[in-house]
Protein backbone atom coordinates (compact mmCIF):
# COMPACT_ATOMS: atom_id res chain seq x y z
CA UNK A 1 0.00 0.00 0.00
CA UNK A 2 1.29 3.48 -1.05
CA UNK A 3 1.49 6.37 1.67
CA UNK A 4 2.73 10.33 1.48
CA UNK A 5 5.06 11.07 3.82
CA UNK A 6 5.50 15.06 4.40
CA UNK A 7 9.01 15.53 6.67
CA UNK A 8 10.50 18.19 6.87
CA UNK A 9 12.46 19.62 4.03
CA UNK A 10 16.44 20.35 4.92
CA UNK A 11 17.70 23.95 3.63
CA UNK A 12 20.95 23.26 2.01
CA UNK A 13 22.02 26.78 1.74
CA UNK A 14 21.70 26.97 5.88
CA UNK A 15 23.58 24.15 5.85
CA UNK A 16 26.18 25.35 3.38
CA UNK A 17 27.22 28.73 5.07
CA UNK A 18 27.25 26.99 8.72
CA UNK A 19 29.67 24.59 6.75
CA UNK A 20 31.91 27.99 5.89
CA UNK A 21 31.38 29.67 9.07
CA UNK A 22 33.06 26.58 11.30
CA UNK A 23 35.78 26.67 8.90
CA UNK A 24 36.96 29.72 9.30
CA UNK A 25 36.62 29.81 13.34
CA UNK A 26 38.03 26.31 13.42
CA UNK A 27 41.58 27.41 11.22
CA UNK A 28 41.09 30.50 13.73
CA UNK A 29 40.90 29.04 17.12
CA UNK A 30 43.55 26.66 15.91
CA UNK A 31 46.36 28.70 15.24
CA UNK A 32 45.46 30.83 18.29
CA UNK A 33 45.31 27.91 20.42
CA UNK A 34 49.11 27.18 19.70
CA UNK A 35 50.14 30.42 19.87
CA UNK A 36 48.73 31.03 23.02
CA UNK A 37 49.12 27.51 24.24
CA UNK A 38 45.49 26.93 25.67
CA UNK A 39 44.27 23.02 25.37
CA UNK A 40 40.47 24.59 25.90
CA UNK A 41 41.08 26.79 23.24
CA UNK A 42 42.77 23.48 20.83
CA UNK A 43 39.94 21.48 22.17
CA UNK A 44 37.57 23.68 20.88
CA UNK A 45 39.02 24.12 17.91
CA UNK A 46 39.52 20.51 17.12
CA UNK A 47 35.32 20.52 18.21
CA UNK A 48 34.84 22.97 15.56
CA UNK A 49 36.88 21.00 12.90
CA UNK A 50 34.67 18.26 13.75
CA UNK A 51 31.76 20.24 13.34
CA UNK A 52 32.68 21.31 9.34
CA UNK A 53 33.08 17.03 9.12
CA UNK A 54 29.78 16.55 10.46
CA UNK A 55 27.89 18.93 8.46
CA UNK A 56 29.19 18.15 5.70
CA UNK A 57 28.18 14.46 5.87
CA UNK A 58 24.96 16.07 7.25
CA UNK A 59 24.85 17.63 4.29
CA UNK A 60 25.86 15.02 2.01
CA UNK A 61 23.58 12.41 3.71
CA UNK A 62 20.45 14.92 3.62
CA UNK A 63 21.48 15.06 -0.06
CA UNK A 64 21.43 11.32 -0.85
CA UNK A 65 18.27 10.79 1.22
CA UNK A 66 16.15 12.68 -1.15
CA UNK A 67 17.20 10.33 -4.15
CA UNK A 68 14.36 8.18 -5.49
CA UNK A 69 14.31 4.36 -5.13
CA UNK A 70 15.54 1.78 -7.74
CA UNK A 71 15.60 -1.71 -8.58
CA UNK A 72 18.81 -2.04 -7.04
CA UNK A 73 18.53 0.73 -4.01
CA UNK A 74 14.82 -0.22 -2.96
CA UNK A 75 14.79 1.59 -0.07
CA UNK A 76 16.39 4.60 -1.93
CA UNK A 77 19.17 6.37 0.62
CA UNK A 78 16.84 6.62 3.47
CA UNK A 79 19.46 5.14 5.99
CA UNK A 80 21.88 7.66 5.05
CA UNK A 81 21.10 10.23 6.99
CA UNK A 82 20.74 7.68 10.26
CA UNK A 83 24.42 6.47 9.31
CA UNK A 84 25.41 10.19 9.61
CA UNK A 85 23.61 10.91 12.58
CA UNK A 86 25.70 7.70 14.45
CA UNK A 87 29.31 8.80 12.74
CA UNK A 88 28.99 12.27 13.86
CA UNK A 89 27.94 11.10 17.61
CA UNK A 90 30.89 8.20 17.53
CA UNK A 91 33.53 10.94 16.26
CA UNK A 92 32.49 13.34 19.36
CA UNK A 93 32.46 10.57 21.72
CA UNK A 94 36.31 10.15 20.33
CA UNK A 95 37.12 14.07 21.12
CA UNK A 96 35.22 13.96 24.31
CA UNK A 97 38.12 10.94 25.27
CA UNK A 98 40.68 12.45 23.61
CA UNK A 99 40.11 16.39 25.44
CA UNK A 100 40.08 14.49 28.42
CA UNK A 101 43.47 13.32 27.87
CA UNK A 102 45.14 16.02 26.87
CA UNK A 103 43.44 17.94 29.83
CA UNK A 104 44.57 15.55 32.44
CA UNK A 105 48.23 15.99 31.30
CA UNK A 106 47.88 19.69 31.62
CA UNK A 107 46.40 19.29 34.92
CA UNK A 108 49.13 17.46 36.43
CA UNK A 109 51.47 20.09 34.52
CA UNK A 110 49.81 23.54 33.84
CA UNK A 111 51.76 26.05 31.70
CA UNK A 112 51.38 30.08 31.27
CA UNK A 113 48.56 31.31 28.95
CA UNK A 114 48.13 34.32 26.18
CA UNK A 115 44.24 34.85 28.28
CA UNK A 116 43.93 37.63 25.31
CA UNK A 117 43.97 35.96 22.65
CA UNK A 118 41.75 32.85 24.39
CA UNK A 119 39.38 35.50 24.98
CA UNK A 120 39.25 36.87 21.58
CA UNK A 121 39.01 33.77 19.79
CA UNK A 122 36.28 32.01 22.07
CA UNK A 123 33.94 35.28 21.66
CA UNK A 124 34.43 35.24 18.37
CA UNK A 125 33.43 31.45 18.27
CA UNK A 126 30.57 32.35 20.41
CA UNK A 127 29.28 34.33 17.55
CA UNK A 128 30.15 32.22 14.74
CA UNK A 129 28.34 28.94 16.56
CA UNK A 130 25.44 31.11 17.77
CA UNK A 131 24.64 32.05 14.16
CA UNK A 132 25.06 28.53 12.90
CA UNK A 133 22.64 27.13 15.35
CA UNK A 134 20.08 29.92 14.36
CA UNK A 135 20.81 28.83 10.70
CA UNK A 136 19.61 24.92 11.33
CA UNK A 137 17.22 25.22 13.98
CA UNK A 138 14.45 24.85 12.49
CA UNK A 139 16.56 21.76 10.19
CA UNK A 140 16.99 19.88 13.30
CA UNK A 141 13.05 19.01 14.40
CA UNK A 142 12.06 15.96 13.23
CA UNK A 143 15.31 14.86 11.71
CA UNK A 144 18.11 13.03 13.65
CA UNK A 145 20.99 13.74 10.82
CA UNK A 146 20.64 17.28 11.54
CA UNK A 147 19.80 17.65 14.90
CA UNK A 148 23.45 15.81 15.70
CA UNK A 149 25.17 18.59 13.65
CA UNK A 150 22.88 20.95 15.77
CA UNK A 151 24.12 19.22 19.06
CA UNK A 152 27.53 19.68 17.58
CA UNK A 153 27.05 23.31 17.46
CA UNK A 154 25.13 24.39 20.60
CA UNK A 155 27.74 21.89 22.09
CA UNK A 156 30.45 23.94 20.56
CA UNK A 157 29.13 27.46 21.34
CA UNK A 158 28.68 26.06 24.84
CA UNK A 159 32.70 25.00 25.03
CA UNK A 160 33.34 28.25 23.66
CA UNK A 161 31.11 30.29 26.40
CA UNK A 162 33.30 27.82 29.12
CA UNK A 163 36.79 28.90 27.26
CA UNK A 164 35.79 32.67 27.31
CA UNK A 165 35.24 32.95 31.00
CA UNK A 166 38.62 30.63 31.23
CA UNK A 167 40.46 33.08 29.34
CA UNK A 168 38.67 36.65 32.05
CA UNK A 169 39.58 34.36 34.67
CA UNK A 170 43.30 33.82 33.66
CA UNK A 171 43.76 37.26 32.47
CA UNK A 172 42.58 38.93 35.67
CA UNK A 173 43.42 36.46 38.53
CA UNK A 174 46.15 33.94 36.91
CA UNK A 175 44.46 31.10 37.55
CA UNK A 176 45.78 29.17 34.54
CA UNK A 177 44.79 25.64 35.62
CA UNK A 178 40.97 26.60 35.27
CA UNK A 179 41.77 26.10 31.63
CA UNK A 180 42.33 22.05 31.60
CA UNK A 181 39.34 21.69 34.15
CA UNK A 182 37.10 23.56 31.92
CA UNK A 183 38.15 21.44 29.07
CA UNK A 184 37.14 17.82 31.46
CA UNK A 185 33.79 19.85 31.67
CA UNK A 186 33.59 20.77 27.91
CA UNK A 187 34.73 16.72 27.00
CA UNK A 188 31.83 15.63 29.56
CA UNK A 189 29.50 17.60 27.99
CA UNK A 190 30.43 16.75 24.80
CA UNK A 191 29.89 12.47 26.15
CA UNK A 192 26.14 13.67 27.53
CA UNK A 193 25.25 15.49 24.43
CA UNK A 194 26.51 12.54 22.11
CA UNK A 195 24.95 9.81 24.03
CA UNK A 196 21.31 9.59 23.11
CA UNK A 197 22.10 9.89 19.11
CA UNK A 198 24.74 7.30 19.40
CA UNK A 199 22.39 4.63 20.82
CA UNK A 200 18.91 5.95 18.65
CA UNK A 201 20.80 5.48 15.54
CA UNK A 202 22.93 2.04 16.65
CA UNK A 203 19.22 0.49 17.41
CA UNK A 204 18.02 2.06 14.01
CA UNK A 205 20.99 0.43 12.28
CA UNK A 206 20.42 -2.97 14.08
CA UNK A 207 16.95 -2.80 13.22
CA UNK A 208 15.69 -2.91 16.89
CA UNK A 209 12.11 -2.75 17.11
CA UNK A 210 11.33 1.07 17.82
CA UNK A 211 10.80 2.10 21.56
CA UNK A 212 7.28 2.61 21.40
CA UNK A 213 6.08 -0.39 19.99
CA UNK A 214 4.90 -3.22 21.62
CA UNK A 215 4.99 -6.18 20.35
CA UNK A 216 2.90 -8.37 22.84
CA UNK A 217 0.01 -5.86 22.73
CA UNK A 218 0.45 -6.02 18.51
CA UNK A 219 -0.13 -9.36 18.81
CA UNK A 220 -3.01 -9.86 21.12
CA UNK A 221 -5.01 -6.45 19.12
CA UNK A 222 -4.77 -7.94 15.92
CA UNK A 223 -5.56 -11.44 16.83
CA UNK A 224 -9.12 -9.65 17.92
CA UNK A 225 -9.51 -8.44 14.85
CA UNK A 226 -12.62 -10.58 13.09
CA UNK A 227 -11.16 -13.41 10.85
CA UNK A 228 -7.95 -13.44 12.54
CA UNK A 229 -6.86 -16.33 14.13
CA UNK A 230 -3.13 -15.79 15.21
CA UNK A 231 -0.52 -13.59 14.13
CA UNK A 232 3.26 -14.45 14.09
CA UNK A 233 7.00 -14.67 13.17
CA UNK A 234 6.43 -10.90 13.69
CA UNK A 235 9.57 -8.21 12.19
CA UNK A 236 9.24 -4.48 13.23
CA UNK A 237 12.06 -2.11 12.18
CA UNK A 238 13.20 1.44 10.96
CA UNK A 239 14.53 2.45 7.81
CA UNK A 240 15.37 6.01 9.39
CA UNK A 241 13.47 7.56 12.06
CA UNK A 242 10.19 7.98 10.17
CA UNK A 243 9.58 5.00 8.55
CA UNK A 244 8.57 2.02 10.49
CA UNK A 245 8.26 -1.50 9.02
CA UNK A 246 6.11 -4.29 9.79
CA UNK A 247 5.97 -7.74 8.63
CA UNK A 248 4.28 -10.56 9.82
CA UNK A 249 2.49 -14.25 8.80
CA UNK A 250 -1.73 -13.53 9.81
CA UNK A 251 -3.59 -17.48 10.58
CA UNK A 252 -7.06 -16.74 9.11
CA UNK A 253 -9.82 -18.28 11.08
CA UNK A 254 -11.06 -19.56 7.30
CA UNK A 255 -10.01 -20.36 4.03
CA UNK A 256 -11.00 -16.61 2.29
CA UNK A 257 -10.81 -15.47 -0.71
CA UNK A 258 -7.89 -12.62 -1.79
CA UNK A 259 -10.87 -10.07 -1.70
CA UNK A 260 -11.98 -10.85 2.04
CA UNK A 261 -8.30 -11.09 2.74
CA UNK A 262 -8.31 -7.41 1.82
CA UNK A 263 -10.57 -6.44 4.07
CA UNK A 264 -8.68 -7.94 6.79
CA UNK A 265 -5.58 -6.60 5.74
CA UNK A 266 -6.91 -2.52 5.67
CA UNK A 267 -8.31 -3.51 9.31
CA UNK A 268 -4.63 -4.71 10.43
CA UNK A 269 -2.94 -1.69 8.52
CA UNK A 270 -5.48 0.58 10.24
CA UNK A 271 -5.20 -0.55 13.15
CA UNK A 272 -1.10 -0.33 12.94
CA UNK A 273 -1.12 3.36 11.90
CA UNK A 274 -3.19 5.18 13.83
CA UNK A 275 -1.44 3.54 17.08
CA UNK A 276 1.50 3.10 16.31
CA UNK A 277 2.37 5.51 13.26
CA UNK A 278 2.98 2.37 11.09
CA UNK A 279 3.06 2.93 7.24
CA UNK A 280 4.53 0.01 5.64
CA UNK A 281 2.63 -3.62 6.60
CA UNK A 282 3.31 -6.54 4.78
CA UNK A 283 1.34 -9.80 5.67
CA UNK A 284 1.39 -13.49 4.67
CA UNK A 285 -1.82 -14.89 4.93
CA UNK A 286 -1.88 -18.46 6.07
CA UNK A 287 -4.88 -21.12 6.36
CA UNK A 288 -4.08 -24.13 8.25
CA UNK A 289 -0.27 -23.68 7.37
CA UNK A 290 1.91 -26.27 9.58
CA UNK A 291 4.66 -24.17 10.59
CA UNK A 292 5.81 -22.45 13.23
CA UNK A 293 3.65 -20.34 15.48
CA UNK A 294 6.32 -18.48 17.92
CA UNK A 295 5.35 -14.64 17.96
CA UNK A 296 9.49 -13.46 17.20
CA UNK A 297 11.41 -16.27 14.96
CA UNK A 298 14.92 -15.56 12.71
Amino acid sequence: MGHEHHHHEVEGKNLFFTILLNASISLAELIGGIISGSISLISDAIHNFSDVLSLIISYLANKLAKKEATEKQTFGYKRSEIIAAFFNSSTLIVLAFFILYEAVERLIKPVEISSNLVILLALGSIAVNGLSVLFIKKDAEGNMNMKSAYLHLLGDMMTSIAVLIGGILMKYFQIYWIDPVFSILIAVYLLYLSRDIFVSSLKIMMQFTPKNIDILSIAKDISNIKGVANIHHIHVWQINEHDIMFEAHTDLEHNVKITEFEQILQSITKYLHNKYGIHHVTLQPEFLSNDNKELIKN
